[in-house]
């Protein structure tokens, strides 16, 4: 039996056909999104938002922090999976694509749980640290500048309770990780945190090899 599925186009169709539940708000931000310059590449799949609203509803979250909003659809698919009174910070370098977003998260009710910060992710880490504390949230999702993901993390893992969740984005970078002639930045700080996540004993992890790569961090006790 083979150990891996070649997910071509028409799998990955069928998939969508009978699992995806995504609503008329949510369908119409992914579509206004994939017209900006970018925004498919940027944004997360449909199956992808929804797989990570199971992840904060499987921990409990009531508290859920982002990093990286681009248009909002990762943060409507995750405010919508907390409680009434549960909240969602997330944090972006600008305010130009959230805005976008910002529309469509007033339509699904969602406004009063999402707070957005806008500036640099770095700094906005350091003032949680000292508004919230140490373990102030449930899950945690890094989805930003590649280059910046190993310092995030690390702002991020105290931030998270012990048996919360830490899930960031493009671990496999569009295969380039494996590429041995791709030396960029983006590419080299991706590969520097995957390393890194591998013997970090302050976590327990699994990568998954869906969409662009998704690995998953339980902070231990």
């Amino acid at each position: 039996m083979a150990d891996r599925i070649d997910v071509n186009p028409r799998l990955a169709e069928y998939v969508r056909e009978v699992s995806l539940r995504e609503d008329d708000i949510l369908r119409e931000l992914r579509e206004e999104t994939a017209m900006l310059p970018g925004g498919v590449a940027m944004q997360v799949p449909a199956e992808q938002g929804q797989f990570l609203a199971l992840l904060a509803a499987l921990v409990g979250a009531r508290s859920v922090l982002e990093i990286g909003t681009f248009t909002g659809y990762s943060t409507l698919c995750l405010a919508r999976a907390l409680p009434a009174d549960g909240r969602l910070v997330t944090c972006d370098i600008t305010d130009r694509w959230s805005s976008i977003g910002a529309g469509y998260w007033a339509r699904a009710g969602m406004l009063d749980r999402i707070d957005l910060r806008v500036g640099d992710a770095r700094e906005t880490l350091a003032k949680l640290r000292t508004e919230e504390g140490p373990d102030g949230f449930d899950l945690i999702f890094i989805d930003a500048d590649k280059t910046g993901y190993p310092e995030y993390y690390e702002l991020s893992l105290p931030l998270v309770r012990p048996g919360g969740l830490i899930v960031v984005d493009n671990t496999l970078f569009f295969g380039r990780v494996v590429d041995p002639a791709a030396r960029d930045p983006d590419t080299e700080a991706i590969r520097e945190l995957n390393a890194r996540l591998h013997d970090d004993e302050r976590v327990d992890v699994s990568m998954l090899a869906v969409a662009d790569g998704i690995t998953l961090l339980r902070r231990r006790a």
